[in-house]
């Protein structure tokens, strides 16, 4: 089947996250900018509509006295609130809650979800699966829309699911470790799991990459996979034009969403001609 372009058919069509609906599958976070200007023009070329902001380990003042929020346009960008740097779960739906608070008094729309992360050691910086669990359920009963950043493990990532998380968000690899898709065989089959309704999943349920992204060729792996949507911080933040780097971002996610749709072709050991053998003039060597 061929698609007739048209100015929709070309467009990335909006991800639905609970009751938040974003213009752009990639999520960006706010954190490790050199300087808020640097961020701002980032986030601006990135194209993205949501961005994360740590609650509790976020430098919201610079040395110069300035606000994080200050460099924020609220009409513009929907706040994700996160519990970075929480390692157990009473802290996390603690700082949670602080986030919520902070926003309802911004009248941002962010106040009602939040970017779970209940982590197991500083070393790695991967999630803790029981605590996450744990305050999943309860941020869930407090009302709030929950996105879980998880390990790549699909049982974990059902138990999730199955206990009220908006978005499972499976690492790609560990956070700002650069890496790109360590396991792409589990992604896989985590978005398979999330979205079989033999699994108690549903076609349209979220599932968006987190952690370890370092290039562009990453998210376009992660969404040719089936994610939903990609975020990402240390990618753009660190790199040594990360306004550029933003732009590179914005463009692999709009590859990979549109790449995955239209179908690739098969694998083959051997080639195939791109031109026909029969009907050429003249005679084709060797025949």
């Amino acid at each position: 089947m061929t698609t007739t372009i048209t100015e929709s058919t070309i467009e990335t069509a909006p991800l639905k996250i609970g009751s938040h609906v974003l213009r752009s599958r990639l999520i960006v976070g706010t954190g490790k900018y050199e300087t808020y200007e640097i961020m701002q023009d980032a986030l601006l070329a990135s194209g993205c509509d949501a961005v994360t902001v740590a609650v509790r380990r976020e430098r919201l003042v610079d040395a110069q006295g300035r606000s994080l929020l200050d460099f924020l346009d609220l009409g513009r960008y929907t706040v994700l609130p996160n519990t970075a740097g929480c390692f157990d779960a009473a802290d996390a739906v603690r700082v949670a809650r602080l986030g919520r608070d902070l926003l309802e008094q911004l009248d941002n729309p962010g106040a009602d979800w939040v970017k779970l992360e209940v982590l197991g050691d500083r070393a790695t910086l991967l999630p803790d699966p029981v605590g996450t669990l744990e305050a999943c359920r309860e941020l869930v009963a407090d009302g709030f829309t929950v996105l879980c950043y998880s390990s790549d493990d699909p049982i974990m990532a059902c138990k999730l699911r199955d206990a009220g998380a908006a978005s499972v968000m499976p690492a790609g690899s560990p956070i700002g470790s650069g890496r790109g898709i360590a396991n792409p065989e589990a992604i896989a089959i985590i978005r398979d799991m999330l979205k079989s309704p033999e699994h108690g999943g549903s076609p349209d349920y979220p599932m968006v990459v987190d952690a370890g992204v370092g290039t562009p060729s990453d998210i376009t792996l992660g969404m040719e996979l089936g994610a939903d949507g990609v975020l990402l911080n240390t990618g753009i933040a660190h790199a040594q034009d990360p306004v550029r780097m933003a732009h590179a971002m914005r463009c692999a996610c709009e590859a990979g969403y549109h790449g995955v749709r239209a179908g690739r072709i098969g694998r083959k050991l051997y080639a195939t001609a791109s031109s026909p053998w029969t009907g050429l003039i003249g005679s084709i060597p060797g025949e």
